[in-house]
C-alpha cells in the first residue's frame, strides 16, 4: 500500500481483526455482484469504499425512474443507461482506485461461471429465483462463498453459504428450485427504502469478513428482518443430503 492507501483505509487498519494484512487482503479481491438494483446498490458502495481492489457490476437492467427511490448507484442523469454501466460511474467515482467491470447482460450458462470463476466471493443481489439458483449451482461447483439477500416490503432476508466449507447448506437446500414458492416483485408488491440499504450492507459486511477471514459469516444460519416492528429472527438449517447441487454424489 501507498501513503495515499494507508490514509484512506486507515479506520480499517486500526481495527486489530483487520490491520494492514486484512486491508491488502481487500486491496487484491475480486468480488462478483450480480444485480446493481436495490440490495446492490449499498453492497457495492460499501465494498468500493472499503477497497476491495476489482468488482465486477452484472445486471441486464436499465436505469427507470421507479428505481431511484431505493437504488442508490443511480441517478436522474442516468435514466435509460445500463444499470451497470451506471453504477461503473458512481463506484469510480467513489474511489478511483479500484478497478469496475460492468456486464449489461443477464449471465447464464459458461459466461456466469466463467464470472464466478474469477471471483473471490460472489453477492447475490438478484430479484428472481432462476437466477440465484443459477448463481448458487455455479458457487458450489466453483467453490465460492455465495452471500444472498432478499428484501420485499418491510421484510428482508440475509443468509451465506460457503461451498468450500464441509458438509455447509447450499441455496438449494433452503429453497428447493421447482417447489411452488411464490416469486414476489417489488414492482407489485413495493418495497421500503431503507430495507434494502440495510440488507445490501450487511451483505457487504459479510462479503468483507469472508475476504479478510474476520469474524465467523452467518452459514447455515437465515436472517430475517421485520422492518416494521424492527426486530429479527435468526433460523438454523442444514445441508440436505438429498440435495441435488451440493450433496456428495451430486
Amino acid at each position: 500500500m501507498n501513503d495515499g492507501q494507508l490514509l484512506r483505509y486507515s479506520r480499517h487498519i486500526l481495527l486489530d481483526e483487520i490491520g494492514v494484512e486484512g486491508q491488502q487482503r481487500l486491496l487484491d479481491a475480486k468480488a462478483l455482484i450480480i444485480g446493481a438494483g436495490g440490495l446492490g446498490s449499498p453492497a457495492a458502495l460499501y465494498l468500493a469504499s472499503a477497497g476491495v481492489g476489482r468488482i465486477t457490476l452484472a445486471d441486464g437492467d436499465t436505469v427507470d425512474l421507479t428505481n431511484l427511490q431505493r437504488q442508490i448507484l443511480h441517478t436522474d442523469g442516468r435514466i435509460g443507461e445500463s444499470k451497470a454501466c451506471s453504477g461503473k460511474i458512481a463506484l469510480q467515482t467513489l474511489n478511483p482506485e479500484i478497478r469496475v467491470t460492468a456486464v449489461s447482460r443477464r449471465l447464464a450458462g459458461e459466461a456466469l461461471e466463467a464470472l464466478v470463476a474469477d471471483a473471490d466471493v460472489v453477492l447475490d443481489c438478484c430479484d428472481n429465483f432462476a437466477t440465484r439458483h443459477a448463481v448458487n449451482r455455479a458457487c458450489v461447483k466453483l467453490r465460492r462463498p455465495l452471500v444472498s439477500g432478499a428484501a420485499i416490503r418491510f421484510a428482508g432476508q440475509l443468509a451465506v453459504f460457503d461451498a468450500r466449507r464441509e458438509d455447509t447448506p447450499c441455496y438449494y437446500c433452503l429453497f428447493p428450485e421447482g417447489e411452488d414458492v411464490e416469486e414476489l416483485r417489488c414492482a407489485v408488491m413495493g418495497v421500503f427504502a431503507p430495507l434494502t440499504g440495510i440488507i445490501g450492507a450487511m451483505q457487504a459486511a459479510e462479503a468483507l469478513k469472508l475476504i479478510i477471514g474476520a469474524g465467523e459469516p452467518v452459514v447455515g444460519r437465515l436472517w430475517l428482518l421485520d422492518g416494521l416492528a424492527m426486530t429479527w429472527r435468526c433460523v438454523k438449517f442444514a445441508r440436505d443430503p438429498q440435495c441435488p447441487v451440493c450433496a456428495p454424489r451430486a
